[in-house]
C-alpha cells in the first residue's frame, strides 16, 4: 500500500513555543510580502500542549515582536511576578533567605509572568491557525524524506495499525509523507529526527558535546491560606 503525499512550502516538527512561533512568523512574513506560502505544523501529542506540561516563568520579550497586541487578543499570560524570594535549605525544615538584589540578573523576575506552557501554546496554535496555517496533533514524525540528491525533503508520519512483531493487522494504513521545500525541525533537544540528521550530515563535529540537566518537577496541593499569587521561589541545597 503506497503512502499518501501532501506538498507544502514549510513543514514543522513539533506544535512547542518554537514551532509555533515560526509558523506564526512565516505566515506574518508571507502576508507582508503578498506571497502565498503553505505552512504545516505536525504534533505527535494528541492535541497541541499534551506533552506540554510545565509550568514557568515567561520572559515576554519574544512573545512582544511577535505579536505586539497579545494581551488584546487574549494571551494567558494572567499572573505578573509580584513578589521574588532565594533560600538556601540547610535542613530539618531550616533555611536562609539572600537578597534577590544579590542574585545574578538572570534569576531576576520581575515584569515577567507566572505561565501553564501548555495554554500559552494551544494559545499560540490558535493564533498560527488564525494566520493561515495547517496544525495536525496526533501526527508523529517518524522518518526523514530525502531528495534523490540526498537534501531533506520532507517527513513522513509513522505507520498506524502494526502489530508488535511488525506485522500489518487489519486496521493497517500507512503513513502520510510530507513534502516541503523548506522542513523545520522543533521536537525538542534530543528530537529521535534531528539525531538522524546530525550523524547523516555530521551537524556535531567540531563541536562541544551537548550537555543536558535533569528536571523533576512535584505538584504540591497547598493550604489556600499559604498561597500567595505572583510570588517566584527559588531554592537550593
Amino acid at each position: 500500500m503506497e503512502r499518501e503525499a501532501m506538498e507544502f512550502d514549510v513543514v514543522i516538527v513539533g506544535a512547542g513555543p518554537a514551532g509555533l512561533a515560526a509558523a506564526i512568523r512565516l505566515r506574518q512574513m508571507a502576508t507582508e510580502g503578498n506571497r502565498e506560502v503553505s505552512v504545516c505544523v505536525i504534533e505527535k501529542g494528541s492535541e497541541v500542549g499534551a506533552h506540554i506540561l510545565s509550568g514557568a516563568v515567561m520572559e515576554p520579550r519574544a512573545l512582544d515582536e511577535l505579536l505586539p497586541d497579545w494581551k488584546a487578543l487574549g494571551a494567558p499570560l494572567n499572573t505578573p511576578v509580584a513578589e521574588e524570594k532565594f533560600m538556601f535549605l540547610t535542613g530539618g525544615g531550616r533555611g536562609f533567605g539572600v537578597p534577590v538584589g544579590l542574585l545574578p540578573a538572570e534569576l531576576h523576575n520581575r515584569g515577567n509572568y507566572i505561565v501553564s506552557l501548555g495554554n500559552v501554546c494551544r494559545w499560540l496554535a490558535e493564533r498560527a491557525e488564525a494566520l493561515g496555517a495547517e496544525i495536525y496533533p496526533g501526527f508523529a514524525a517518524a522518518e526523514v524524506l530525502y531528495d534523490p540528491a540526498g537534501r531533506v525533503a520532507g517527513v513522513a508520519t509513522g505507520d498506524l495499525g502494526l502489530a508488535k512483531d511488525g506485522s500489518h493487522k487489519d486496521s493497517y494504513q500507512p503513513g502520510m509523507e510530507l513534502r516541503a521545500k523548506y522542513t523545520f525541525f522543533a521536537e525538542g533537544c534530543r528530537g529521535s529526527l534531528s539525531e538522524t540528521l546530525m550523524d547523516r550530515f555530521g551537524l556535531r563535529e567540531g563541536a562541544d558535546p551537548q550537555t543536558y540537566g535533569i528536571g523533576i518537577k512535584e505538584l504540591w496541593q497547598l493550604d489556600p491560606a499559604q498561597h500567595r499569587q505572583g510570588l517566584v521561589m527559588h531554592t537550593a541545597g
